[in-house]
């Protein structure tokens, strides 16, 4: 039963929520379930507090350590000199107490216009005991799944930044034994590219206000194979933009919206039909041994055709698309950027997996030191998501400057 137990759970990690549903079981009315599954969705989570306290937004939020994840441009917008941040996050409480999340990222400033930075995500499903077909302990297994980033990013004005990551991702929940023999590690590499604006201050009524925009491609990669099936790892595309208002010397108001779009093929509609035994089963082309499509498109295409496919392919037609853009709206709050409150409503359409919550948060900054808190607060009782909260703490330093010796002064 642990092992069935491990299948399961290992499924609601690796797919979507609510995404276990068959697409070929339904009809092509753009109000059924059809979402979009990949591997390595843990590369989706919200890695950090500050963001995951204003739904997920990221874009155009103001440059911090974690800013590889969202906009790994937003590096060169960086004022300190070097940071690194540490994040943890309990993962699906209500299903599994011991699968976590943790997250250390840090940057350093090059020179004015030029930055890098680098991040380790691992996300681990806890221990699994293995037992045999009659029920004895085989073992046990700690599956796991990680990254690893490098990212660099050039201002190209006082204004405008451009950004590249690369990423070698790393996912072991497959070495475990299927039909008596092991499964093997999973791995790939993917690239992230970005772009962030931030304009200069201007007046808005009496105030004084800044706007940014951003927009990042993020986990462009070959597919991941975990047995002979190459799987689509979430590709995704982020464009936001923020507003950030001084209200007065002490209060400050910022707001942010982004739109998320995962840059992979949706399940087709695959023609079905009834067998001798009454049973219902797709319609398998004799010439070709594949399935019949009744709506949509073939989704076993290579990477860079599947990223252009993924805005029209749609079984539904264009209502359907927009049913797969995300929203994530956020507001923060600083006193005296000292004392920081933040929340924020992630919306994922239901057709699409129904992820849909609020978060809140609060941030308090004490010299170099960033200490930052958020909690998820599911729309629907009963959510996996339940009880998720994150602590992330972070460090940002200047240079250190130089003190002369006044005994080496001369006169």
């Amino acid at each position: 039963m642990r092992k069935i137990f491990f299948i399961a759970s290992s499924v609601l990690v690796t797919l979507n929520l609510k995404a276990q549903i068959n697409s070929q079981q339904l009809s092509g009315s753009s109000q059924t379930l059809n979402p979009i599954t990949t591997a390595v969705p843990f590369l989706m989570i919200s890695p950090d507090s500050k963001q995951g306290a204003m739904g997920d937004v990221g874009a155009a939020t103001d440059p911090d350590v974690n800013s590889i994840h969202w906009n790994g441009s937003k590096l060169a917008f960086q004022e300190k000199k070097l940071g690194v941040g540490f994040t943890v996050t309990p993962w699906l409480r209500l299903l599994v107490p011991d699968i976590n999340m943790y997250y250390l990222a840090g940057y350093t400033k090059i020179n004015k216009n030029q930055a890098v930075g680098a991040s380790l995500r691992y996300f681990s499903l806890g221990n699994i005991e293995l037992t045999n077909a009659v029920g004895v302990k085989t073992g046990d297994f700690k599956p796991n799944e990680f990254a690893i980033d490098v990212a660099f990013s050039q201002k190209l004005s006082k204004t405008f930044a451009l950004g590249i990551a690369t990423r070698f991702i790393n996912s072991s929940i497959s070495r475990v034994y299927f039909n008596g023999s092991q499964g093997n590690a999973a791995s790939t590499v993917a690239v992230d590219i970005s772009m962030f604006y931030k304009s200069n201050k201007f007046t808005l009524g009496d105030k004084k206000a800044t706007a940014t925009s951003g927009l990042a491609i993020t986990n462009i990669g070959a597919k991941i194979k975990y047995s002979t099936v190459a799987n689509y790892i979430p590709i995704n595309m982020r464009l936001g933009g923020g507003l950030k208002v001084d209200a007065d010397d002490v209060n400050t108001f910022g707001f942010y919206l982004d739109f998320n779009k995962l840059l992979v093929p949706t399940p087709p509609i695959y023609q079905t039909t009834v067998n001798a035994q009454g049973q219902t089963v797709i319609v398998i082309d004799p010439a070709t041994g594949e399935q019949v499509i009744a709506k949509g498109k073939n989704p076993n295409v290579p990477v860079p055709q599947g990223m252009i496919q993924s805005f029209y392919d749609a079984p539904g037609g264009f209502k359907e698309e927009l049913k797969e853009i995300n929203i994530s709206t956020g507001v923060e709050y600083w006193y005296n950027n000292v004392f920081a409150v933040r929340a924020g409503y992630f919306h994922e359409p239901k057709t699409k997996g129904a992820r849909q919550f609020f978060t809140m948060g609060i941030g308090v900054k004490y010299s170099v030191i960033n200490i930052d808190g958020s909690y998820l607060i599911p729309t629907s009782l009963n959510n996996p998501l339940q009880r998720t909260w994150r602590i992330s703490i972070s460090f940002d330093f200047d240079k250190a400057k130089k003190v002369e010796d006044p005994t080496t002064v001369q006169p």
